[in-house]
């Protein structure tokens, strides 16, 4: 089969998919006789991805494969097509996000002594729903909390291949773009607001003892992280 043929049935796929495709999926398209050996598949997949250049959608890879989306700096007049504004999070489910994506996996108590303040179940029950957060295992320790960790369609949602395509801890207002009113600053810690600046927040670190931990997978989603700092590890002890 030839290189633009394969080309177009690739592109033609992304486009009726509407969703991420990894390369296992677009293999799948051809039957045992005429399937391309993958590496042709990535060279049509950088050539899609050249074509795309300076036009109004890109071809992004995300955890869980390639997809078309709309670029970024568009977004403001394509989300137009929609009468629904997006939905703003809250501060408290936008921080107890962003400590499991950096800090996981991590228990609600974990959470609640970051923050200093209880974590609503009603938090938890919707970063679930949005399949943004999982339960990965338990910790031994009486009650056997469960462990929450971030997932693939987490990955996806904020265009990141892996975890450690997450910006350092001094960008992570980033993270929140859905509410541009938010501003963390993230270090390691308990929540306080700064004197005299009630809106931005300042985390302080805390001891993590050596815990065990019962039945937590190897990998999450391949994404398993230490619970360590992002920015340089210059906030690491």
């Amino acid at each position: 089969m030839n290189a633009d043929l394969i080309k177009k049935i690739i592109e033609g796929a992304l486009m009726a998919a509407g969703k991420s495709l990894d390369l296992t999926q677009l293999e799948g398209l051809f039957d045992d006789l005429e399937r391309p050996q993958r590496d042709q598949l990535k060279v049509a997949l950088e050539e899609i991805d050249k074509d795309c250049c300076g036009r109004g959608f890109e071809l992004k890879q995300t955890a869980s494969g390639y997809r078309f989306q709309v670029q970024q700096e568009l977004a403001q007049w394509v989300n137009r097509l929609w009468d629904e504004k997006p939905k703003r999070y809250s501060r408290a489910m936008l921080e107890t996000l962003s400590l499991i994506a950096y800090r996981q996996p991590l228990t609600r108590g974990d959470i609640e002594l970051v923050r200093g303040v209880a974590v609503s179940s009603e938090i938890i029950k919707t970063l679930q729903e949005r399949e943004w957060i999982r339960v990965v295992g338990y910790r031994d320790v009486p009650g056997k909390p469960a462990l929450f960790a971030t997932t693939k369609q987490f990955l996806d949602y904020f265009n990141l291949k892996s975890l450690d395509d997450l910006p350092a801890l001094g960008e992570i207002k980033d993270l929140t773009e859905l509410d541009p009113a938010l501003e963390l600053s993230l270090a390691q810690g308990v929540i306080s607001p700064e004197e005299g600046d009630k809106d931005r927040l300042q985390l302080t670190r805390i001891s993590t003892p050596d815990e065990s931990v019962l039945d937590v997978q190897t990998e999450i989603d391949g994404q398993v992280k230490p619970l360590q700092d992002k920015d340089n590890g210059s906030n690491n002890e």
